[in-house]
């Protein structure tokens, strides 16, 4: 049964990733043609929705989902994804799906390193050196040179930064309460982030775009419905690696929708900050 399961969870991950590709695809086109703000505000609302949807559903309704002993942190992790996921699909527009996600790759490897000083973790040698290896990488799809300190190429990394503080501080409110009053935090006060900002940027959309913005906001709530069984089914430690295959998903729809182009020092620079997260997410589960 265990194995059953495992094998479930990885083929949920798998489609989860699919999703979240389309999600990301989405997200690229409304974005360079309207403001970011406005668009992830939209997608927040029916995130949210669906949220206290499910929340609604579980044991002890909305106000078992709501309790929290630590509302400060929870309201902090909320803002702080929905800041990455703007910077994030800002970066779409300046580089593409490709090169973004080809540093945001790195994210896993900044949870790894500050684990440490964020959670009081432990790192041992081989996670350290497997980091360095992994910002080898990012440095090798920055470019060399110059072309490091170019705002732009910066841009998803900060986003990786921001996702990986974003994930660490998950992990420190688990500590104390549920997924379930994680999770109702994360879409409620993101919806109430989002509008506060995105409400100011509004902007008429024609009808044919409607359409696309309803497919993002059904992805994004797919995604995280796919991603909430395989988690139900399986361990994280046993799926997460293939979680890696948004990046392959991401490329293809980058290459032939947007017809963006995967540069040599990317594919070399992808490979390593792929191998690099692999192999800390395996000691990471080898010392647990």
């Amino acid at each position: 049964m265990t194995e059953q399961n495992t094998r479930l969870g990885i083929w949920l991950m798998m489609a989860t990733t699919f999703v979240f590709a389309v999600q990301d695809g989405l997200s690229r086109y409304l974005a360079e043609e309207y403001n970011v703000y406005m668009v992830i505000m939209v997608r927040y609302w029916f995130f949210a929705s669906f949220v206290i949807a499910i929340s609604a559903r579980r044991r002890g309704g909305l106000m078992a989902a709501a309790r929290t002993r630590q509302p400060i942190v929870q309201t902090v992790r909320a803002l702080l994804l929905i800041s990455q996921i703007c910077i994030m699909v800002t970066a779409f527009t300046l580089l593409g799906l490709v090169e973004s996600h080809a540093v945001f790759a790195s994210y896993p490897l900044l949870i790894a390193a500050l684990s440490g000083p964020v959670l009081g973790e432990r790192v041992g040698w081989r996670r350290w050196t497997a980091i360095g290896i992994g910002f080898v990488g990012v440095l090798i799809i920055l470019k060399p040179g110059f072309a490091v300190f170019d705002p732009v190429a910066i841009v998803p990394l900060i986003s990786a930064l921001m996702f990986a503080l974003y994930g660490l501080l998950t992990r420190y409110v688990a500590r104390r309460d549920t997924a379930a009053t994680s999770f109702f935090w994360t879409g409620t006060v993101g919806m109430v982030g989002m509008t506060a900002v995105g409400v100011w940027f509004w902007q008429p959309m024609i009808g044919g775009d409607w359409v696309w913005m309803a497919m993002l906001c059904v992805t994004g709530v797919l995604g995280h419905f796919t991603l909430i069984k395989c988690y139900e089914v399986a361990e994280a430690s046993a799926v997460q690696p293939f979680a890696y295959l948004q990046l392959v998903f991401v490329s293809i729809i980058g290459v032939f929708v947007f017809g963006e182009e995967i540069r040599t020092n990317v594919a070399i620079g992808v490979a390593i900050v792929v191998g690099a997260g692999l192999f800390t997410l395996w000691r990471q589960r080898k010392v647990a």
